[in-house]
């Protein structure tokens, strides 16, 4: 029997039987020639590179607090909402109390992810189309601006796209040895991942699905085992599934409805960089104008039937797995709720790499593929240094940090504070201030009822009488949103009246979203 490496042989070379050099024996490859070993070390660089420096932003502040909690009211809480990522915030959790909650802390689980996508790109792209295709695919992942963005994200994406990655090896590997119920075993476990970690990474099936249906022209029984795998694994995903519909409409309603422009517009979002989406679109083309070149040569057919499906179409393979979850996405997104945002769709992008590394692996001369490479790394670099600025993860900065330092430095015991959380709660002052103020220095809430925690929920209940809820602190802390000329003109009307009848401003710090204001009690 045919190995992939043998095949993938077949698809690049269309000499004559008798003249190509014997396939190298199964299992040879990624681990003995480090394929996927450079790539995982340059993506794992790249991504430590300035970790903490991009300032956490809203999403990362709920995971911060839902992980912080104790495990009862993490449990309790999603029940009421962020049901969906309950196994990742469980992870997190555990993560927390060995590792602490620092930004560093919070963002490595989605550092060592992304490194292990780049080891398992490279693998997929050796396995598809030989050792030089998966080692340009690894290091054109690595290199992909987005990659660094995600990394620096204390929230599950990179953990799907690693999910989505394993789960790809683990049905390729299937495909291989079809016979064996442990591989198939594998994949049904790794598809179980993909839906605790996300629910709409599922859609990756549907590359799956065409793979999959490819083969089975040659073996319908691997058919029925492959659906009874996925099926194995979308049924562990059930009540998390139940649980999270209920909830979508609270959580995702902000999604537009896709149209055709959304189409449009999804690579350049994908990557991070419309140059790079670019480059990477005319790498995908040239794969293809390469497989039909290869099929006016009359690449003769392969020996192993198991494999025949991919070695007459490897590229068509990587492609429905890089193509059909964005439409199906796009397609499932016309109705009451849209799920069609590019981070949710992160998971294509090693399939997109591996297209892009077989095209360059057609290149004759390494120092030619060298060169390339070269290339888009430095075509890459503006757009990496963005992803690393201080509010680049953000639709509007909030500088948070400079906020607590703020406080830290005019701090004197017995202080209290007030935060907004008025219309523009959602940029949750209260949560990103707590974050970067020392663990020792927590003033006391004065308008605070219920924290988020209490209520089993992301958002906390205030004080519905202001004027009942003031004690006798000879200083506050106001911090709101920045924009107004008086501070407290940004508060609620009734929390603001209740202040200006006992305090006066005394001094204000104006910083890039947030205004810090000192107020002293009169005399």
């Amino acid at each position: 029997m045919g190995t992939p490496s043998s095949v993938a042989a077949e698809v690049r070379d269309p000499a004559p039987a008798a003249t190509r050099r014997p396939a190298p024996p199964r299992g040879e490859g990624g681990m003995r020639h480090g394929v996927w070993l450079w790539p995982a070390l340059l993506t794992l660089a790249l991504t430590l590179y300035e970790i903490d420096h991009p300032l956490l932003w809203e999403d990362e502040l709920n995971t911060w607090d839902m992980v912080t909690r104790s495990t009862g009211s993490l449990l309790d809480t999603v029940g009421n909402v962020d049901a969906v990522l309950t196994v990742y915030y469980l992870l997190m959790h555990g993560w927390t109390v060995v590792f602490g909650d620092s930004v560093t802390a919070l963002r490595m689980p989605s550092v060592l992810a992304m490194t292990g996508v780049a080891a398992c790109t490279a693998l997929i792209g050796q396995r598809l189309f030989g050792r030089r295709a998966g080692l340009a695919a690894g290091l054109l992942f690595a290199l992909t601006p987005v990659v660094v963005r995600y990394a620096h994200e204390a929230r599950p994406y990179a953990l799907v796209v690693l999910a989505v990655a394993l789960a790809t090896l683990a049905l390729l590997r299937a495909l291989d040895r079809p016979e064996r119920l442990g591989r198939w075993a594998a994949y049904a476990a790794c598809v179980a991942a993909v839906g605790l970690l996300h629910l709409v990474a599922l859609t990756a099936l549907a590359g799956h699905l065409a793979v999959v249906a490819a083969w089975a022209r040659v073996d319908r029984a691997l058919a029925v085992r492959a659906g009874l795998a996925a099926l194995a694994g979308v049924a562990a995903v059930a009540p998390v599934a139940v649980l999270g519909s209920g909830q979508a409409s609270r959580q995702i309603s902000w999604i537009p409805r896709p149209n055709l422009e959304s189409l449009a517009a999804f690579l350049p979002q994908l990557y991070a960089s419309g140059t790079f989406a670019g480059a990477a679109t005319v790498l995908a083309v040239s794969a293809w104008a390469q497989r039909r070149r290869a099929g006016r040569a009359g690449t003769p057919p392969p020996t192993s039937s198991s494999w025949r499906p991919v070695s007459q179409g490897p590229v068509l393979a990587v492609t429905a797995m890089a193509v059909l979850p964005v439409l199906a996405l796009w397609a499932v997104s016309h109705g009451d709720i849209s799920y069609f945002f590019y981070r949710y769709l992160l998971f294509t992008l090693p399939a997109w790499a591996v297209l892009a590394g077989a095209a360059l692996a057609a290149l004759r001369s390494r120092a030619v593929l060298a060169v390339a490479l070269v290339a888009v790394a430095v075509l890459s670099l503006p757009e990496q240094r963005s992803v690393r600025e201080t509010y680049a993860h953000f639709w509007h900065g909030v500088d948070y940090k400079g906020a607590a330092e703020t406080i830290v430095k005019y701090h004197r015991p017995g202080d209290a504070v007030v935060y907004d959380r008025g219309e523009d709660y959602w940029r949750l002052l209260d949560l990103g201030v707590r974050h970067y103020l020392p663990d020792e220095l927590r003033p006391r809430d004065v308008f605070l009822a219920r924290s988020a925690a209490d209520r089993a929920d992301l958002w906390s209940s205030e004080c519905p009488d202001p004027a009942a809820c003031l004690r006798s602190e000879a200083r506050i802390w106001l911090v709101v949103p920045a924009g107004a000329a008086d501070p407290l003109d940004a508060l609620p009307a009734p929390q603001a009246r209740a202040l200006r009848k006992h305090y006066t401003a005394t001094g204000t710090e104006r910083l890039t979203g947030v205004t810090v204001a000192l107020l002293v009690r009169k005399s």
